[in-house]
């Protein structure tokens, strides 16, 4: 790995810097490649080892970047960082986002929790239910156009600002 850096580290990370269009995120990408792709030991030559990791960032940016967009659609879920002076703000947003919950069909809230809440893929909600995939994808349509109707469209917020309204608190 030393030798891959060392001959290739500027390369790599041009490469990353491509994917990204961020330097700190090419370099957090480079970084995490390294790691999967030598901590499975799995490569020994220098020759092959290069096209391996590009291929393990490229599999990488991708996951990240539909994480973030998937992120980006449910974002007006929660709730909203700005200032609280008690417990009443809090207790009012999970109570909005509990009444908006119960206004969804048995199916359509299963879906969503599965999918929001547990993080689920569609396939994966889809082997819970035992539905279809497209039945899972029709729910979540209709359940997140429903929550939008009763929540408000989705603010645009930063990571930072955001706060998963939970029973527990902060999450």
């Amino acid at each position: 790995m030393a030798e891959l850096v060392r001959r290739r580290g500027d390369a790599l990370g041009a490469y990353a810097y491509l994917l990204t269009g961020d330097l700190r995120e090419a370099e957090d990408l480079l970084q995490d490649a390294l790691v999967t792709t030598f901590a499975r030991s799995r490569v020994r030559e220098l020759e092959s080892a290069e096209g391996y990791l590009r291929r393990v960032m490229a599999t990488t940016w991708v996951d990240r970047y539909r994480r973030r967009r998937q992120w980006d659609r449910v974002r007006h879920l929660l709730g909203r960082a700005d200032s609280y002076d008690g417990p009443a703000e809090r207790v009012a947003e999970r109570r909005d986002v509990q009444a908006a919950l119960d206004g969804l069909s048995r199916q359509q809230r299963a879906c969503v929790v599965l999918r929001y809440w547990d993080d689920l893929q569609v396939r994966d909600i889809a082997g819970a239910l035992g539905v279809a995939e497209g039945t899972v994808k029709r729910y979540l349509s209709d359940a997140v156009a429903r929550l939008a109707e009763v929540l408000g469209p989705q603010a645009a917020l930063l990571p930072s600002e955001t706060v998963l309204v939970h029973e527990g608190g902060r999450r």
